[in-house]
């Protein structure tokens, strides 16, 4: 199949933007710098600015000094003025839109996107994909339709600033040049309920060239089920052949892996985004090298939070390999010293690549073992070798009143869609593979204060079903990895 001249013609350019892109991230501290100043220019005229005289910050430690972290509760009373419309509060004039985020630990929040803070979203995304192709140097993916699942573009207009999820804002701007190739359409991705509208999805796309499908993978996957139990082929890749680039963000990849690779029929280039309400915090630039590149140049000036009793914020020049840091955002939105809730860690300083590790309120600390996310995705990843089965979904929790009355245990939710041959070997493997990752689960073990973890199967689209009671019943909704309570767990077993 001869490339179009749109393929042809995206290559040099895609070149072209990932070469700046990148010399702009092998000189972080600079970049960061220019950010800071646009930030604080800006900034200053507010009533937030005037409060904390942003109009005297100039470097990281200024700023340190003149505004204080703060989680969405504590930036509430300024979001709240801005909501209710007043101008001026975080970022000049008033936010182009809300954006609604919610889950299964705190009600609404809304997020301001602001004229500035837009072109972060959008942006973002499409020097992804550009990245993917000036370093694989395919780009006929541009010739086919894409898929996005994500959420409704409907926007609530009944108060003062529109209102939706940041992936139906998103779709209300998406270049002209996309939207013929872009499905599914604006009726069928309107649609609220998720298992009619993945139905909708299913009739619109089948008999379609599908190149690339972007979605979180859970979801992806039931589109794909879907998909197969309405055509009656074995894989994705029989209904497009041509199908050829999976992209995905909100959680990590590997669990998923092998079930995904099993309903396409092999495995397909993907690429991971790290998009959030908040702002694109990263994106995988090359799939030769691990983590995902830091967008330091696209108005967010970082902080890393140190995870001690000290609690330092770091700047980009200061940071190191290997060590977990909580994310703090500056951001064109007005969002100033804001606590987004993930820990990452960096795998290259130069330029600046990370890994997701975890969310700071998602943990199981139960008996102090402070185990994270990257812990138990990393162990089941570990397992998967050692014992073949495939897993839809999975989540941990702490178990300290068995009923049989024996020791406490971590309690593994896991729902397979190709069970393993020996369930007990596959528990021991994980229960290895989480001693090898953390010390003080081995110690706990070890010292029989608690038992080797006990693995509860889930049956067959338990979690969706759990999810949808829960009203998480959506395309952007993720199962949370653990918790140091039972609260995700309870009506799963």
């Amino acid at each position: 199949m001869s490339a179009s001249l749109k393929a042809t013609l995206a290559k040099p350019y895609a070149r072209s933007v990932t070469k700046a892109v990148m010399r702009r991230a092998m000189d972080a501290a600079a970049t960061q710098q220019g950010i800071l100043r646009q930030l604080v220019q800006q900034g200053s005229a507010t009533a937030f600015g005037r409060e904390h005289r942003l109009h005297e910050v100039h470097d990281h430690e200024s700023l340190m000094q003149a505004v204080p972290l703060r989680d969405y509760e504590g930036l509430g009373p300024w979001i709240e003025r801005t909501v209710q419309g007043e101008k001026d509060v975080l970022w000049p004039g008033t936010p182009l839109y809300l954006c609604k985020t919610s889950g299964t630990t705190s009600g609404a929040k809304y997020i301001p996107i602001t004229q500035h803070s837009l072109p972060n979203h959008i942006g973002s995304a499409r020097r992804a994909l550009l990245a993917y192709i000036a370093h694989s140097g395919r780009a006929d993916f541009v010739d086919g339709k894409m898929i996005f699942l994500q959420g409704s573009p409907v926007l609530d207009t009944s108060g003062r600033i529109p209102m939706g999820r940041l992936s139906g804002i998103v779709a209300n701007h998406v270049p002209r040049y996309l939207l013929k190739n872009r499905l599914p359409s604006f009726a069928t991705n309107s649609i609220p309920d998720w298992e009619t509208k993945v139905e909708a999805v299913v009739t619109e796309t089948m008999g379609k060239d599908l190149r690339l499908i972007s979605g979180i993978p859970s979801w992806t996957r039931m589109y794909m089920e879907r998909l197969l139990a309405r055509t009656g082929k074995r894989t994705v890749k029989e209904v497009f052949p041509n199908f050829s680039l999976f992209v995905y963000g909100g959680v990590n990849y590997a669990p998923y892996r092998s079930s995904m690779e099993a309903l396409i029929g092999g495995s397909v280039p993907s690429v991971e985004l790290f998009p959030a309400s908040e702002g694109f915090i990263a994106y995988q630039d090359k799939d030769s090298e691990e983590g995902l590149l830091l967008v330091l140049d696209n108005g967010i000036y970082f902080g890393f939070k140190e995870l001690n009793a000290q609690g330092r914020v770091l700047s980009i020049g200061e940071v190191k390999t290997a060590v977990n840091y909580a994310l703090v955002l500056y951001t064109n939105a007005g969002l100033w010293g804001y606590e987004i809730g993930d820990t990452i860690k960096f795998v290259s300083l130069s330029p600046p690549r990370v890994v997701v590790t975890g969310r700071t309120k998602h943990f199981t600390s139960a008996f102090g073992e402070h185990v994270i996310a990257e812990e138990v995705e990393g162990a089941l990843k570990d397992a998967m070798a050692q014992v073949p089965c495939e897993v839809a979904e999975f989540t941990v929790a702490p178990q300290m009143k068995p009923s049989d009355q024996g020791l406490p245990h971590h309690e593994w939710f896991i729902e397979f869609t190709t069970a393993p041959s020996d369930a007990a070997h596959f528990a021991a493997a994980i229960d290895g593979a989480m001693s090898a990752r953390n010390i003080y689960y081995r110690d706990l073990v070890k010292g029989h204060v608690l038992r080797p973890l006990v693995i509860t199967a889930v049956e067959r689209d338990g979690f969706s079903r759990w999810m949808k009671a829960h009203g998480m019943n959506d395309a952007q909704s993720k199962m949370p990895r653990l918790a140091n309570d039972r609260r995700y767990v309870t009506g799963l077993g």
